[in-house]
């Protein structure tokens, strides 16, 4: 590991628990295990640190992505994607969480904003499958369908599907996952 790695690391643990509020160089110091001042070394200001917890949540989610091969889409798309909410749910939830966290930051600082602009990968492949499948407008209809997905994600998190759907990290959820995304690409295919 790097130092860049235990620091952000660290900062996605600190956010996920206690949210940005708890997001400090000393915590993230000693959440490392790190010697006071070292994440200051690293990232200077508060806005670097949420940057570089953001760049750090991005090449993670990215990786999940590839162990999924959804470029190009692979037989079973919804099946994959399923699998990549499934991990988010469970593996990867205290990222899910932090990225949230980050998210809901940016929408109180504009100079955050910056951090969206990792969200684009997951945008370029849904207009690439939607254009694959002829959709008119795949621009607008991947980038409708990632929030629908995105939507579903939130739902399952922290919302009332939360309550309702198969515990994650089961066959069930993830077959409960997959309908659900079948279902929508159903939607955005049919014309």
């Amino acid at each position: 590991m790097t130092r860049f790695t235990d620091i952000t690391d660290a900062a996605i643990a600190i956010v996920a628990e206690q949210g940005m509020r708890g997001l400090t160089h000393r915590a993230v110091d000693g959440r490392a295990g790190l010697p006071l001042g070292t994440t200051s070394a690293y990232f200077r200001t508060r806005k670097a640190l949420i940057e570089g917890l953001v760049r750090r949540l991005a090449d993670l989610d990215n990786a999940d992505i590839a162990a999924q091969s959804l470029d190009p889409p692979p037989a079973d798309f919804a099946e994959s994607v399923a699998a990549v909410l499934d991990t988010w749910l469970t593996t990867g939830r205290e990222r899910t969480l932090a990225r949230y966290a980050c998210l809901l930051e940016a929408t109180h600082h504009p100079e955050l904003r910056t951090i969206l602009e990792y969200g684009r990968t997951s945008r370029n492949q849904a207009r690439a499958l939607m254009e694959a499948a002829g959709v008119a407008n795949p621009s607008q209809a991947g980038d409708h369908f990632v929030a629908c997905v995105d939507g579903l994600l939130f739902d399952r998190m922290v919302g009332a599907g939360a309550l309702t759907a198969p515990p994650p990290g089961t066959p069930a959820n993830r077959a409960d996952l997959t309908t659900a995304i079948r279902r929508l690409m159903t939607a955005f295919t049919a014309g």
